[in-house]
């Protein structure tokens, strides 16, 4: 029997692979911008000026797409991601950069694909298929590289350390919570109010944001801004649309092409070349990436022919509707 057109289902996918695309550049690109503003920003500060400039972007879209107010099943979801992702982890891990070097801190955030993974498969089912596990492990080792080529650019702490290591299980578990809340509520009403959530979290730094902002250049209150709309409002909104299309632990490892993208960027924009060791670490991370959103060849050309109409599909296609062919 012939199963109905998969052009559907090929579009779909694309269009969150796009999604994801957008996101992991704008990430990249917060780095760079982190780097300049933090320099006139408290990380406190920062993080609660970047949430404003993003609740204002996605409050005003939501507004102009009358989206109402998320149903209340998907609140929980909402609230932790909103304190541990938007928050938590913001603060966290601004505060982390200030005391250990470029090296050790994206060594140690990057522990947080591998903990999405895990969240994933325990509390979500999240299927672990091999291709996945090879990639992740191919993308940690490119994320090791690049880490090990920026080490000693600056002092490292036991206290720094700890923040970042505490970044990564904010930003694991946030994206764990927030995955069930996209199957009640839409993308941008999940990263609207999640932003807002961590907005209210990071209230106590008003004091210190207002002093900032009198004595900062111009140049570093406009990356806050960029910050807020680009990589907060637009790159979670497409991070949700593509979360809520496949599963946590295939997104978190695309996350792994962040790494790949700062190295080119601050080649690009800072005139920071980087060593041999960094372009092949960050050669490593893009090659675990499209390893890990591969599949199997078999199942390619089972999906350009005809399918049966079998009630059991495979583990992995029930976890990941999106990335049937």
């Amino acid at each position: 029997m012939n199963a109905t057109s998969p052009a559907p289902a090929r579009r779909a996918e694309l269009l969150a692979a796009g999604a994801a695309t957008v996101t992991v550049v704008l990430w990249a690109s917060a780095f760079v911008s982190i780097r300049s503003a933090g320099a006139a920003y408290s990380p406190g500060a920062l993080a609660l000026g970047r949430l404003l400039a993003g609740s204002v972007a996605l409050g005003a879209l939501c507004l102009v797409r009358r989206e109402g107010w998320p149903p209340r099943a998907a609140w929980r979801g909402i609230a932790i991601s909103g304190l541990l992702w938007f928050g938590f982890y913001m603060v966290v891990l601004n505060w982390g950069e200030q005391q250990v070097d470029a090296g050790t801190a994206a060594l140690v955030v990057n522990i947080g694909p591998i903990l999405i993974a895990l969240l994933g498969s325990r509390l979500l089912g999240d299927a672990m298929p091999p291709r996945l596990l090879a990639g992740m492990a191919v993308s940690f080792a490119g994320a090791v590289a690049v880490g090990l080529s920026m080490s000693g650019e600056g002092g490292s702490s036991v206290l720094g350390v700890v923040l970042c290591l505490l970044a990564a299980v904010g930003y694991a578990a946030g994206v764990v919570a927030q995955k069930p809340a996209l199957g009640r509520a839409s993308a941008l009403q999940v990263t609207t109010f999640g932003c807002l959530v961590g907005a209210v979290v990071c209230l106590p730094f008003a004091g210190q944001l207002v002093h900032d902002v009198a004595d900062a250049p111009a140049s570093a209150t406009l990356n806050v801004l960029y910050l807020g709309v680009f990589p907060t409002a637009l790159a979670f909104t497409t991070w949700a649309y593509a979360l809520a299309r496949t599963t946590a632990s295939r997104m978190g490892a695309t996350t792994y092409a962040v790494p790949a993208l700062v190295v080119a960027m601050s080649w690009l924009f800072l005139d920071e070349v980087p060593a041999l060791l960094t372009l092949a670490g960050g050669a490593l991370c893009l090659t675990g990436v499209a390893v890990s959103r591969s599949r199997p060849r078999s199942k390619a050309v089972r999906g350009a022919g005809t399918r049966t109409t079998s009630p059991h599909p495979p583990a992995d296609e029930q976890a990941c509707p999106a990335d049937r062919p």
